[in-house]
């Protein structure tokens, strides 16, 4: 894992803490207005091996957690620093990421997988925006072998204790995690918030506080 910290100031009291999606870095959530919060991105998810307590998440007064597509399923393996956070909301995602039932298909996953090459890795991405339409201020910097890595990381990981979450957020035009099936999963587990965008759904935001809402 790799993290990256879109907003540090020593004298910022609150936290957010931002689990990433496959293949992504900061760029998807770069225009949001970070006001008086410290922001967390983690990312990279080929590994687990991220010592979270060198971010020394005690010093602050609040903390929060956003976590977006595979994020939501990976920071669940960080339950003893994350479970006494203020606010936890997931985003598009489940914790079983890989399910026929609560995630992506399971066939659909191997296939992406097995055959991921940077024709079918732009489809993948176009279909994550409203139209189709790749945002050009997203930069993806990683090769096609390292985000097939993290493919291969994230349908072997087992979750034995699930966070709990205090809202999901769910995109009904979303075409990489059908939200019947994330529906299904948050269904007496959060609270679900359904709204019309897609599965990056950070262009209909202008502030880490409106997600936050």
């Amino acid at each position: 894992m790799q993290y990256f910290w879109l907003n540090k100031q020593d004298n910022n009291k609150k936290l957010i803490v931002f689990f990433n999606g496959w293949a992504m870095n900061q760029t998807p959530v770069e225009h949001l207005k970070k006001e008086n919060y410290n922001i967390l991105v983690l990312f990279d998810y080929r590994s687990f091996d991220l010592d979270l307590s060198i971010f020394e998440f005690d010093k602050y007064d609040k903390k929060y957690l956003i976590a977006w597509s595979m994020g939501v399923m990976v920071c669940n393996l960080f339950n003893e620093y994350l479970s006494s956070f203020d606010k936890k909301i997931a985003i598009n995602g489940t914790a079983k990421i890989v399910d026929n039932e609560f995630g992506i298909p399971s066939k659909i996953y191997k296939v992406t997988t097995r055959y991921l090459n940077e024709k079918s890795k732009e489809k993948f991405i176009k279909n994550m925006f409203q139209g189709g339409i790749l945002n050009p201020n997203i930069k993806i910097t990683r090769n096609i072998e390292e985000l097939k890595q993290e493919l291969v990381s994230i349908e072997n990981l087992r979750i034995d204790c699930e966070l709990k979450f205090d809202k999901a957020i769910v995109s009904t035009l979303d075409r990489i995690i059908p939200a019947q099936n994330q529906l299904a999963f948050w269904s007496n587990r959060a609270e679900i918030e359904q709204i019309d965008s897609t599965h990056c759904p950070f262009e209909s935001y202008n502030s880490w506080q409106d997600l936050l809402c």
